[in-house]
């Protein structure tokens, strides 16, 4: 006699399936074709949500950089000044004073020549 296996295996294949939702052709609904393609989907967003943070790390660091040319630093002259100034404040927090408060962004600026 056949055993269909029952609740536990139904509930995870459609947890697998409901995962594969929005997938193109047999992968959303075959369960076999769908769990190939949900484990490759969660890998790439593992490995992606790493690439993503040192994406937006180089966009701060870009976005610092032409702040501080403006004000007549190297980005790397800015760092160090900050440095050597005792200012603690990371790249995230100045990218945003650099894009919206200017003045703000001089003042910490003013703070790494003077060191």
């Amino acid at each position: 006699m056949r055993v269909k296996r029952g609740f536990k295996a139904r509930r995870r294949r459609n947890r697998v399936l409901k995962l594969a939702k929005g997938f193109r052709g047999r992968r959303k609904n075959c369960y076999r074709r769908a769990n190939q393609a949900v484990e490759r989907k969660l890998d790439f967003a593992t490995r992606d949500r790493r690439v993503r943070k040192r994406n937006m790390r180089a966009l701060w660091v870009v976005r610092i950089n032409a702040a501080a040319r403006l004000v007549g630093l190297s980005y790397s002259k800015l760092v160090h000044g900050l440095l050597q100034a005792g200012v603690a404040i990371d790249r995230k927090i100045m990218a945003e004073l650099a894009v919206n408060d200017p003045k703000g962004f001089e003042a910490i600026a003013a703070l790494a020549k003077g060191a």
